[in-house]
C-alpha cells in the first residue's frame, strides 16, 4: 500500500463499495477490511481503498486519497489497474467519466483549445478517436478564430466534430483499459 509524500490533494470517486471485503479473500470476515474501488477525479487514477468499518461510502461519493493526513474515512491506498476492479466498479467506470467530464466541462472543453503537437507528424487532437488530419485542421482553424466555449459551441462550428465529449470519454476509457498505449492524455498510471 503507498503514500504519496505530497501535500496536494487528492480525491477519488467511489466506483464499488465491498463493506465484508473481496469475495476472492478466503480469510474469515472479521479478519477482512471493508473496500472500495475508486476513479481519481483529476488524473484518472484506478484505487483500491480501504475503508474504515464504521465510514458510510456510497457509489459516486467522493472520497480524499492523498495526502494520508487528509483522509477520513480511508486508512490505506493502492493504485490498481482496470482488471482489478470488480465488475460493478468496471460497469461504472464510464458513467463515472461521463459525470467527471461534465462536472469539469471547461477544463475539457479547453483540451481543444489548447492541444499541441507530439511530434512533427503527430498532434493530440489526433490521439482521440475519429479524429484525423482533416478535423485536426478544421479544430485548429477554428480555435484561432475564438477559442471553444463548450462541447456544444464546439459541435457548432466544427463541421463533422459530432458528440466532442463522448469523443473525450472514449479516450478517457481507451487510456484506462490499455496498458502499453504510447501517449496518455488524461489517464495516469501509477509510476508516471
Amino acid at each position: 500500500m503507498s503514500d504519496a509524500g505530497s501535500d496536494e490533494t487528492v480525491e477519488a470517486v467511489v466506483l464499488d463499495y465491498l463493506p465484508n471485503g473481496r469475495p476472492d479473500d478466503d480469510r474469515p470476515q472479521y479478519q477482512k477490511d471493508p473496500l472500495a474501488y475508486a476513479l481519481g477525479v483529476d488524473d484518472f487514477r484506478l484505487f483500491e481503498l480501504v475503508v474504515d468499518e464504521d465510514a458510510h461510502v456510497l457509489v459516486g461519493d467522493r472520497l480524499v486519497v492523498e495526502p494520508a493526513s487528509a483522509r477520513e474515512d480511508v486508512q490505506q491506498v493502492r493504485n490498481v489497474g482496470i482488471d482489478d476492479l470488480s465488475s460493478t466498479a468496471q460497469s461504472e467506470l464510464e458513467y463515472a467519466v461521463e459525470d467527471l467530464v461534465d462536472a469539469d466541462e471547461r477544463r475539457f472543453v479547453d483540451f481543444y483549445n489548447d492541444a499541441q503537437p507530439i511530434t512533427l507528424r503527430l498532434h493530440q487532437l489526433n490521439l482521440l478517436p475519429g479524429i484525423g488530419k482533416k478535423l485536426r485542421n478544421a479544430i485548429l482553424d477554428e480555435r484561432k478564430r475564438q477559442p471553444f466555449e463548450s462541447f456544444e459551441d464546439l459541435e457548432e462550428r466544427v463541421s463533422g466534430l459530432h458528440k466532442p465529449r463522448e469523443v473525450l470519454v472514449e479516450r478517457i476509457i481507451e487510456e484506462l483499459q490499455e496498458d502499453d498505449l504510447k501517449y496518455r492524455i488524461f489517464a495516469r498510471r501509477d509510476g508516471e
